[in-house]
């Protein structure tokens, strides 16, 4: 695959992935309506959404650059990627739309929003436990493992990784 159909493939999985689990379900949930929380509640719901923003894009930008793939399982990296945000926990992208997700609910006074970010994070747990785990020690062997012992699954180290 080339970088460039590897850029294109992600973006459009951006875009339906965590476009939708971030982005639809939570308008659908709450319309964007407002319970107007307390401004520092606001601030620090915009300062989450912001982080797992930014988290995203890096982690999904990865797979072009150093995974040559997208996220996506239909069209994987050719490499394991272990750069970036990765060095510090194996799921940033999960970890970054449950973050964008739990900042709406601040941001909007929500909490069903808090409710629907267990949800998420539940079939996401299941979904890489089941699928995601398997097929990785699968495609890239002790490669894999090794990451997996070195690098956190949910909750971030303080330290970047460094392979080898």
């Amino acid at each position: 695959m080339t970088r460039a159909r590897a850029a294109a493939g992600s973006l459009l999985f951006l875009l339906i992935a965590p476009g939708v689990a971030a982005g639809l379900v939570p308008w659908l949930l709450t319309g964007w309506d407002s319970t107007d929380p307390p401004l520092a509640v606001k601030i620090a719901g915009g300062a989450l959404i912001a982080a797992g923003a930014a988290v995203l894009i890096s982690a999904f930008a990865r797979f072009v650059i150093e995974g040559i793939g997208t996220p996506a399982p239909v069209a994987p990296p050719e490499h394991l990627v272990v750069g970036g945000f990765y060095r510090y926990v194996r799921n940033p992208m999960y970890v970054a739309v449950t973050t964008t997700i739990v900042g709406q609910a601040a941001l909007l006074g929500r909490p069903a929003l808090l409710l629907y970010a267990a949800l998420f994070m539940t079939a996401v747990a299941a979904f890489v436990y089941g699928y995601e785990q398997p097929t990785l020690t699968q495609r890239f062997g002790a490669e894999y493992d090794e990451y997996r012992r070195n690098v956190p699954a949910w909750w971030p180290r303080l330290r970047p990784w460094k392979p080898g």
